[in-house]
């Protein structure tokens, strides 16, 4: 019960922080989502929620937000440069890459990081291993590829989640 009503607190005040607005019927409806999200969800969400208030693990969170950025950036330019560049080969594959995450919320936001990121997309994850498809298969050795592909985000998401 109380993991529910911890939920519904944090679901209404992301609700208020979002809408940045006190007119009564936002306040009314965001009672009511938050209210069927943690009745119906609340049991099934993985993280305790005093670990959602660690400041240690917000301030992990806000230094891993620019990284992401970054790192998207880079990819971003990467994929522009290789669509451009019509003599530019390219070598895609799947490639194979356990990670040290403990936590299935760390692996998942691993999984969707990678997919964010341009010029990869995760295919698949199974307990500790993810299947990535890359545009350009650097090697096929697999820890030479988790660094090159895992490597900065790993580092700042068992910070946060494990």
């Amino acid at each position: 019960m109380t993991r529910r009503l911890a939920y519904f607190v944090m679901g209404f005040v992301v609700w208020m922080l979002l809408v940045y607005t006190l007119h009564y019927q936002e306040v009314i409806a965001g009672a009511g989502v938050a209210l069927l999200t943690a009745a119906f969800f609340g049991q099934y969400l993985p993280v305790k929620p005093s670990r959602l208030l660690n400041p240690v693990r917000w301030f992990w969170l806000l230094v891993y937000i620019p990284v992401f950025s970054y790192m998207c950036l880079k990819c971003n330019i990467d994929v522009a440069l290789r669509v451009l560049s019509p003599g530019l080969q390219i070598r895609p594959g799947i490639v194979k890459i356990r990670t040290s995450l403990k936590t299935e919320i760390a692996r998942v936001f691993l999984a969707n990081s990678i997919t964010l990121t341009p010029g990869t997309m995760t295919v698949e994850l199974k307990d500790d291993v993810l299947y990535i498809h890359w545009i350009e298969v650097g090697s096929s050795d697999m820890a030479t590829a988790s660094k090159a592909i895992i490597g900065p985000f790993e580092y700042f998401l068992a910070r946060i989640f494990d």
